[in-house]
Protein backbone atom coordinates (compact mmCIF):
# COMPACT_ATOMS: atom_id res chain seq x y z
CA UNK A 1 0.00 0.00 0.00
CA UNK A 2 2.73 2.47 1.00
CA UNK A 3 4.62 1.59 -2.06
CA UNK A 4 1.26 2.15 -4.14
CA UNK A 5 1.20 5.16 -2.62
CA UNK A 6 5.07 6.87 -3.35
CA UNK A 7 4.50 5.85 -6.97
CA UNK A 8 1.38 7.49 -7.31
CA UNK A 9 2.87 10.63 -6.05
CA UNK A 10 5.83 10.33 -8.16
CA UNK A 11 3.46 9.70 -11.45
CA UNK A 12 2.04 12.85 -10.37
CA UNK A 13 5.23 14.78 -9.50
CA UNK A 14 6.56 14.01 -13.00
CA UNK A 15 3.59 14.80 -14.61
CA UNK A 16 3.37 11.43 -16.25
CA UNK A 17 -0.33 11.48 -14.95
CA UNK A 18 -0.90 13.97 -16.53
CA UNK A 19 -4.37 15.10 -18.22
CA UNK A 20 -3.76 14.35 -22.27
CA UNK A 21 -6.18 16.95 -22.92
CA UNK A 22 -4.01 19.58 -21.10
CA UNK A 23 -2.96 22.09 -23.34
CA UNK A 24 0.86 22.41 -21.67
CA UNK A 25 3.79 21.23 -23.67
CA UNK A 26 5.32 18.51 -22.78
CA UNK A 27 8.52 18.85 -20.97
CA UNK A 28 11.52 19.73 -22.23
CA UNK A 29 9.89 21.58 -24.84
CA UNK A 30 9.39 25.35 -25.20
CA UNK A 31 6.04 26.49 -23.39
CA UNK A 32 3.18 26.34 -25.57
CA UNK A 33 0.40 28.99 -26.32
CA UNK A 34 -2.63 27.91 -24.03
CA UNK A 35 -6.03 28.27 -24.76
CA UNK A 36 -6.35 31.15 -21.58
CA UNK A 37 -3.45 32.79 -23.11
CA UNK A 38 -5.23 33.14 -26.35
CA UNK A 39 -8.85 33.58 -24.24
CA UNK A 40 -6.94 36.37 -22.16
CA UNK A 41 -5.48 38.16 -25.56
CA UNK A 42 -9.03 38.27 -26.23
CA UNK A 43 -10.26 40.03 -23.99
CA UNK A 44 -7.33 42.84 -23.88
CA UNK A 45 -8.58 42.94 -27.79
CA UNK A 46 -11.69 43.33 -26.64
CA UNK A 47 -11.13 46.17 -23.90
CA UNK A 48 -9.70 48.12 -27.16
CA UNK A 49 -12.84 47.64 -29.28
CA UNK A 50 -10.08 45.02 -31.73
CA UNK A 51 -13.27 42.80 -32.67
CA UNK A 52 -10.95 41.55 -35.88
CA UNK A 53 -8.07 40.71 -33.35
CA UNK A 54 -10.60 39.90 -30.36
CA UNK A 55 -11.97 37.09 -33.01
CA UNK A 56 -9.56 35.80 -34.14
CA UNK A 57 -7.63 35.10 -30.73
CA UNK A 58 -11.12 33.84 -29.27
CA UNK A 59 -11.12 31.48 -32.25
CA UNK A 60 -7.62 30.14 -31.80
CA UNK A 61 -8.45 29.71 -27.71
CA UNK A 62 -11.55 27.58 -28.99
CA UNK A 63 -9.06 25.32 -31.15
CA UNK A 64 -6.57 24.73 -28.68
CA UNK A 65 -9.18 23.79 -26.53
CA UNK A 66 -12.95 23.31 -27.90
CA UNK A 67 -14.76 22.74 -24.61
CA UNK A 68 -14.09 26.67 -23.74
CA UNK A 69 -17.15 27.96 -22.89
CA UNK A 70 -15.34 31.44 -21.97
CA UNK A 71 -13.81 31.22 -25.18
CA UNK A 72 -16.79 30.43 -27.16
CA UNK A 73 -18.81 32.97 -25.73
CA UNK A 74 -16.43 35.74 -26.44
CA UNK A 75 -16.26 34.45 -30.17
CA UNK A 76 -19.71 35.02 -30.50
CA UNK A 77 -19.46 38.51 -28.87
CA UNK A 78 -16.56 39.55 -30.92
CA UNK A 79 -18.51 38.30 -34.15
CA UNK A 80 -21.94 40.20 -33.01
CA UNK A 81 -20.10 43.56 -33.10
CA UNK A 82 -18.21 43.08 -36.30
CA UNK A 83 -21.75 42.69 -37.74
CA UNK A 84 -21.61 38.26 -38.48
CA UNK A 85 -24.93 37.41 -36.27
CA UNK A 86 -25.55 34.48 -37.85
CA UNK A 87 -21.80 32.84 -36.82
CA UNK A 88 -22.13 34.86 -33.34
CA UNK A 89 -25.49 32.73 -32.92
CA UNK A 90 -23.60 29.51 -33.57
CA UNK A 91 -20.73 30.44 -30.88
CA UNK A 92 -23.22 31.80 -28.53
CA UNK A 93 -24.92 28.08 -28.91
CA UNK A 94 -21.64 26.28 -28.26
CA UNK A 95 -20.93 27.40 -25.23
CA UNK A 96 -24.43 27.27 -24.02
CA UNK A 97 -24.05 23.23 -24.74
CA UNK A 98 -21.08 23.20 -22.90
CA UNK A 99 -22.41 25.67 -20.20
CA UNK A 100 -26.20 25.43 -20.26
CA UNK A 101 -26.92 28.11 -17.50
CA UNK A 102 -24.24 30.89 -18.53
CA UNK A 103 -26.17 34.06 -18.14
CA UNK A 104 -24.04 35.75 -19.97
CA UNK A 105 -24.15 33.76 -22.89
CA UNK A 106 -28.14 33.79 -23.14
CA UNK A 107 -27.84 38.01 -22.81
CA UNK A 108 -25.74 37.78 -25.36
CA UNK A 109 -27.35 35.32 -27.66
CA UNK A 110 -30.60 37.27 -27.11
CA UNK A 111 -28.85 40.53 -28.57
CA UNK A 112 -27.88 39.40 -31.06
CA UNK A 113 -31.77 37.34 -31.86
CA UNK A 114 -32.87 41.34 -31.31
CA UNK A 115 -30.16 42.70 -33.76
CA UNK A 116 -31.12 39.66 -36.91
CA UNK A 117 -34.95 40.82 -36.11
CA UNK A 118 -35.61 37.39 -34.23
CA UNK A 119 -37.56 38.62 -31.81
CA UNK A 120 -39.40 35.29 -30.99
CA UNK A 121 -35.89 33.79 -30.06
CA UNK A 122 -34.92 36.59 -28.28
CA UNK A 123 -37.72 36.27 -26.00
CA UNK A 124 -37.76 32.57 -25.93
CA UNK A 125 -33.51 33.45 -24.53
CA UNK A 126 -35.09 35.88 -22.18
CA UNK A 127 -37.23 33.29 -20.52
CA UNK A 128 -34.33 31.22 -20.04
CA UNK A 129 -32.45 34.31 -18.39
CA UNK A 130 -34.68 35.81 -16.06
CA UNK A 131 -34.63 33.15 -13.59
CA UNK A 132 -30.31 33.11 -13.88
CA UNK A 133 -30.00 36.97 -13.78
CA UNK A 134 -32.77 39.63 -13.34
CA UNK A 135 -30.44 42.68 -14.35
CA UNK A 136 -29.57 41.37 -17.46
CA UNK A 137 -32.62 39.66 -18.30
CA UNK A 138 -34.47 43.19 -17.88
CA UNK A 139 -31.33 44.89 -20.36
CA UNK A 140 -32.56 41.68 -22.54
CA UNK A 141 -36.23 42.61 -22.33
CA UNK A 142 -35.76 46.47 -22.78
CA UNK A 143 -33.73 45.88 -25.93
CA UNK A 144 -36.26 43.69 -27.32
CA UNK A 145 -39.20 46.03 -26.11
CA UNK A 146 -37.30 48.91 -28.12
CA UNK A 147 -37.02 46.74 -30.95
CA UNK A 148 -40.97 46.15 -31.60
CA UNK A 149 -41.60 49.37 -31.89
CA UNK A 150 -39.55 49.89 -34.89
Amino acid sequence: MRLALVSLVLLLATGVAANPDDDASAPGQPAAVTAESHFNQGQALARQSDWAGAEQAYREATRVRPAFPEAWNGLGHALRKRGKFEESVKAYQEALRLRPQYPQALEYLGEAYVRMGRLAEAREVLARLRPLDPKEADELAQAIAQAAQR
